[in-house]
């Protein structure tokens, strides 16, 4: 991939690998960072960003053993908050109080087969008491003075065409649901944990009432949810990763934000029209930095201003797992933005100073809005 070549040349820059003819600057960078100290890897890479505000989300699988928490991150002079994801929190709350039937033998019979009235009435019990905890949970988290959106990964656990409320027997005056369409998809999940021994829902039913709990519950709070849309590993149905599936959705819930995220890519216009359509609909253009190619991210930037309103675009590095990540998503996505307003000035389109008022409002001042981070630009910092 191009963008990997790219990668290493502006990594080497940092860490003053010259490359040595014949040898692949990439082994060569990968050499000098495995040298360095812990510390002074993170320190390097995170305070040549100039970032002044970190976003975790610390729902990623893996995170608690093998990364840093969100006040650790601290350290490099950002102001941090959550992000808290939904399906997460849902399997931490739903496994406990399916330990009693998994004990029963009896309880587990081939999903194929039909239900017993037994286990079905079991099922909605635990169901109503289910969705109890979850609105609990996701109210007390939105209340939390350092949770600054959820987050959804619907798109990784059977895709973005989640129903209406009217088609999932979700009753708008939370008080009349109709558990029983969703009685089935818990069974099928309780068989998924007998036979794995661990919970992952990606159910249909079940996953589409967690989203339209948690979009209820943001909405009574006024926080965001993200939705994790388009760009992604192989177990993402492409298919299905369209935000345009989310239309239904978003008519739901108008007094929640929905939070697009990774520039939809290769969905781009499709989030972009979104965006200009309805008033509670954002578009982040992360992770394309550095996933695909200079010119790729050049194009995508060109589709988010093609028709998305510039004070609803948020610029975000989706960095995990490595510092680097951190900042190649920052210097590219300056240099691309630069790029392209640059470009758009040149063509008589845009005068200078609203070009530089476009990129403060999606570098800076609308995830400020969206997020309320409460946090003033340092026009001081040093990268």
């Amino acid at each position: 991939m191009i963008a990997c070549f790219r990668a290493a040349a502006q990594l080497s820059k940092v860490l003053g690998v010259e490359q040595v003819i014949g040898q692949s600057l990439w082994q060569q960078v990968k050499q000098r960072r495995d040298a360095m100290d812990y510390d002074e890897l993170c320190d390097t890479f995170m305070k040549a960003c100039g970032i002044q505000s970190i976003l975790l989300d610390d729902g990623l699988g893996g995170v608690s053993e093998w990364c840093e928490d969100w006040k650790w991150h601290r350290r490099f002079g950002c102001d941090t908050k959550r992000i808290v994801r939904i399906e997460i929190e849902a399997e931490k709350i739903l496994l406990p109080l399916l330990q009693p039937l998994l004990a029963s033998e009896s309880a587990l019979q081939n999903p194929s087969e039909s239900i017993g009235s037994g286990l079905r009435n079991q099922l909605q019990s635990i169901l109503v008491e289910f969705f109890q905890q979850l609105n609990t949970s996701l109210t007390d988290s939105a209340r939390k003075p350092e949770v600054v959106s959820f987050k959804s990964i619907a798109c990784y656990r059977g895709g973005l065409n989640i129903r209406p409320r009217v088609e999932l027997g979700i009753s708008v005056a939370q008080t009349e649901h109709n558990y029983d369409y969703v009685v089935d998809s818990l069974f099928q999940v309780l068989f998924h944990i007998k036979n794995t021994g661990s919970v992952r829902l990606a159910h249909g039913t079940i996953n589409e009432w967690i989203v339209h709990w948690a979009l209820r519950v943001a909405g009574e709070n006024n926080i965001p949810v993200q939705f994790h849309t388009g760009l992604g590993d192989s177990d993402i149905s492409l298919l299905h990763a369209s935000p345009a599936h989310m239309q239904p959705l978003i008519k739901d819930y108008p007094q929640t934000i929905f939070v697009l995220l990774h520039a939809a890519y290769p969905f781009t216009k499709e989030a972009g029209y979104l965006c200009s359509v309805y008033p509670n609909v954002m578009l982040d253009f992360g992770e394309i930095f550095p996933m695909i190619s200079g010119s790729g991210q050049r194009s995508v930037i060109r589709e988010v201003l093609e028709i998305c309103p510039t004070n609803k675009i948020l610029w975000s590095t989706d960095g995990h797992w490595h510092p680097e990540s951190y900042y190649l998503g920052t210097i590219q996505a300056r240099q691309a933005l630069f790029d392209v307003l640059s470009e758009i000035v040149l063509a008589g389109e845009l005068r200078e100073a609203e070009a530089v008022q476009i990129a403060e409002q999606a570098l800076f001042w609308n995830s400020e809005r969206v997020y309320k981070l409460e946090i003033e630009p340092d026009m001081n910092l040093q990268f």
